[in-house]
């Protein structure tokens, strides 16, 4: 039989707030955040990231602070960038980043959820995601894979609990779930960066990482080894290869520019998605409220609605601390 609605009950249910609130299927919860932190070495004071001057980069001695000021806003998942002082061609010390997960960990033990990046980025002399071959033309996808799966295996003896590798070299999952298998940490969760796309859109976070590529290479970019914005399908492979290899959660990054991504992979795999609102999709919020051309936490509430309305079940958002402030006392 033909479905009808009474006339007029569409408008009845969006009369008020009050029943607004009751039946929207969507329910963001604070929960679902995590909040990126960004800590460096010998930084002797926290340094604002340019084009998001509300975010720092940590010193080794502030970072237990700032991760304390965030519980307090109901943040307790954090994706922790360590920024090493000494860059190589080919990195072969990760001891800062080792003692910063030691450190935290000892200080927070189970309160908190710490998922640490692994890449080669902010480690490498010439900018790129892993190792390059002598003529500095290619990125290395096995040679990498080997470095960042030792990496890996090193932040989660450490006591991190979720290695989150963003490099995106093929088969780096696999390198890493069998490590930790070996080393009988096969309970550590993985995060993968799997739909990470060749992005305008990464520009503050670079500044914060000091990861862009220079001039120490001839690939000016990353488009040999992110996805291309034109072919979404890679995304959807990388993802499924990725699950099939021991990736328990798997990323879409940038998030409100590829929502589409999002729900494709919500019908096709069967791990949680976290969706990465990045440094300048943020940026671009913030900027038109400094304009007013928007209002901030109203923007930012209306993507993470999108998120999670195209699959996400997590998003990462340099606005964490605000979500529970923001979710409860939003109009709806």
């Amino acid at each position: 039989m033909e479905k009808k609605l009474y006339p007029g009950t569409l408008r009845r249910l969006r009369s008020n707030a009050v029943i607004r609130s009751l039946i929207n299927p969507l329910k963001l919860s604070h929960q679902s955040f995590i909040l990126p932190i960004f800590v460096e070495e010998n930084l002797q004071s926290p340094r604002p990231i340019q084009n998001m001057e509300s975010v720092f980069v940590q010193t080794i001695e502030t970072i237990i602070q700032r991760i304390e000021n965030a519980i307090l806003s109901g943040v307790n998942k954090f994706l922790l960038f360590p920024i090493p002082a000494v860059k190589k061609v080919i990195p072969d010390d990760f001891s800062f980043a080792f003692d910063t997960v030691v450190k935290i960990k000892a200080h927070f033990g189970d309160t908190i959820w710490l998922a640490t990046d692994i890449c080669l980025c902010s480690y490498t002399s010439h900018g790129h995601c892993g190792i390059m071959n002598h003529q500095k033309t290619e990125v290395l996808n096995q040679e990498s894979v080997e470095i960042l799966s030792t990496y890996a295996v090193l932040l989660a003896k450490a006591g991190a609990d979720c290695l989150a590798p963003s490099d995106m070299m093929d088969s780096r999952i696999k390198a890493i779930r069998d490590k930790l298998i070996n080393s009988n940490l096969g309970y550590k969760t993985i995060m993968s960066y799997s739909a990470k796309f060749s992005s305008q859109f990464y520009g503050p976070f670079r500044d914060a990482c000091h990861s862009s590529p220079n001039e120490g290479s001839t690939l000016h970019d990353r488009k040999s080894y992110q996805l291309s914005p034109f072919n979404p399908e890679q995304a959807l492979l990388a993802a499924l290869r990725d699950e099939s290899e021991g990736a328990d959660i798997i990323m879409v990054k940038p998030a409100g520019l590829y929502a589409d991504i999002i729900a494709s992979l919500k019908e096709r795999i069967l791990t949680p998605i976290a969706a990465y609102h990045v440094s300048g999709e943020y940026a671009a919020i913030e900027i038109l409220s400094e304009r007013g051309i928007v209002d901030r936490s109203k923007a930012h509430m209306e993507v993470w609605a999108s998120l999670q309305r195209s699959g996400a079940s997590i998003i990462i958002s340099y606005e964490a601390e605000k979500a529970k402030e923001w979710i409860e006392n939003y109009e709806y």
